[in-house]
């Protein structure tokens, strides 16, 4: 982290924070758009596609702090998946308390679906990128992640 004393770093206009939250919004937005005639909302495919990359069998608790988001969100959600026989609670095998998340037959379907859509979405996107500017970009996003989570003295989020 930069000293008390040096200069604060010029970044480009607009706003470097700025466009990288646009971009998030943008990137989202063109997810859902894509996946609306699935009947995902965006809450839904975030859940589900998270759900995937942590890995079936995770807590509700554990799922809605990767997502970001209060549990009583998730479970409003999770409720939906459920409903539409995408997700499952099981019970957790030593904290009868606690509830786990696995995907049914139907939802294993959906999210393959899903993740075709989303990488559609993804190919698109990043249109004219080559794969080392990619890694490049993805490397300094990590970086910057790590730095705010030091500044907030947060764990990183999300693996890798």
């Amino acid at each position: 982290m930069a000293g008390k004393n040096s200069q604060p770093r010029k970044l480009n206009n607009p706003a470097m924070g700025w466009l990288l939250g646009r971009v998030f919004r943008l990137w989202r937005s063109a997810i859902s758009q894509s996946v609306k005639p699935m009947g995902m909302t965006e809450a839904r495919w975030s859940v589900m596609m998270k759900l995937r990359t942590l890995g079936e069998g995770v807590s509700q608790h554990t799922l809605a702090s990767e997502l970001g988001i209060e549990l009583p969100s998730l479970n409003r959600t999770v409720n939906q998946l459920v409903e539409l026989n995408l997700v499952e609670r099981r019970e957790h095998p030593s904290d009868k308390r606690c509830k786990c998340l696995w995907f049914t037959p139907a939802g294993n379907q959906q999210l393959q679906t899903l993740e075709t859509f989303v990488g559609t979405v993804r190919t698109e996107l990043t249109q004219g990128i080559t794969d080392e500017e990619l890694d490049g970009m993805f490397n300094v996003l990590k970086k910057i992640e790590s730095n705010a989570c030091a500044l907030l003295d947060k764990p990183t989020e999300g693996g890798l």
